[in-house]
């Protein structure tokens, strides 16, 4: 362990077809969250959603990480990248998207998280040795960003009485999460279950305070509230987030980021079907451009990266 914790950055490898797989999981656990979102915000507000999301989270994973044989940080310096992270992954971004949506549709938010690739490749390119920016790289962002610059561009902003502070807060969100993937690798010596307890547990301890000191108990809410709520907290908190330290240790940030251009497709497509969102042609052609994105993508995980 302890040479595992002096080094800087753990190596990837290319994206096998279970990796792969578990992006497409990853993207559809992430994409329903938008709605689970949408129906809790109502009710409890974001401030207790987000609280009762990071506890729920962080309770879900506590068991099996002390089963697991828990581990600190190895020294400061990891200590404060759990701290960046739990600011990064999940005390800014979670509260921005639960105040975002009380006024966005489901799937305009995810529409507009989809621009975190883009981000992610350029963020990347900087912050690492082993996975640059390339013309492939550069294609497939730009038509998954192009998609999503066509919601934008016409349906996705009519009518929002909140003008542009919504949509700027979900952008916001999405490079807050960006951000914070750059720095996973860095925690080697931290297993990922322990690592997103620790992140959890965190937020937990900032939030769960915030909460009640500001809005009082937690208010009271209907069953269809709080099943989103434990949902959100059980599925898109916990379990997604030891697949996301795991597939961005093994095969990097460029290229898990392509789940960003997912997320918005269930996003979209649990919108519509469950919460009885249009589907517009708008949406119809952003999904095109998104879908090419992913192909142009996976063609450039089959690129040799020059040293």
């Amino acid at each position: 362990m302890a040479t595992a914790a002096t080094s800087s950055q753990t190596a990837i490898r290319k994206a096998t077809p279970v990796d792969l797989s578990l992006l497409v999981l990853l993207g559809a656990i992430w994409g329903s969250a938008f709605m689970a979102i949408k129906i809790g915000v109502q009710e409890s507000g974001p401030v207790w959603l987000v609280a009762l999301r990071v506890s729920i989270g962080f309770l879900a994973l506590l068991p099996w990480a002390l089963y697991r044989g828990w581990v600190w940080p190895g020294d400061l310096r990891e200590w404060g990248l759990i701290v960046v992270l739990a600011l990064l992954n999940v005390l800014i971004p979670f509260f921005l998207l639960s105040w975002a949506q009380q006024t966005l549709h489901s799937s305009t938010t995810a529409l507009l998280m989809g621009s975190g690739p883009l981000l992610a490749m350029l963020i990347a390119h900087f912050t690492s040795d082993d996975d640059k920016f390339n013309a492939s790289k550069a294609v497939a962002v730009v038509l998954g960003f192009s998609g999503v610059a066509t919601v934008l561009g016409t349906a996705a902003l009519n009518g929002l009485s909140g003008g542009m502070l919504a949509p700027a807060a979900a952008l916001l969100a999405s490079a807050s999460y960006v951000s914070s993937g750059t720095l996973v690798r860095r925690t080697p010596s931290i297993p990922p279950v322990r690592l997103s307890t620790l992140v959890l547990g965190c937020g937990t301890f900032a939030y769960l305070p915030l909460a009640w000191l500001t809005q009082g108990p937690v208010p009271d809410m209907s069953a269809k509230a709080w099943t989103a709520i434990v949902f959100l907290g059980l599925v898109p908190t916990g379990i997604a987030y030891i697949l996301r330290y795991r597939l961005v240790r093994q095969i990097g940030l460029s290229m898990f980021a392509h789940v960003g251009n997912l997320i918005p497709l269930f996003g979209v497509t649990f919108g519509v079907l469950l919460l009885g969102e249009p589907l517009t042609v708008t949406l119809i052609v952003a999904a095109a451009l998104i879908f090419a994105g992913l192909i142009v993508a996976r063609i450039g995980a089959h690129q040799t990266k020059k040293p």
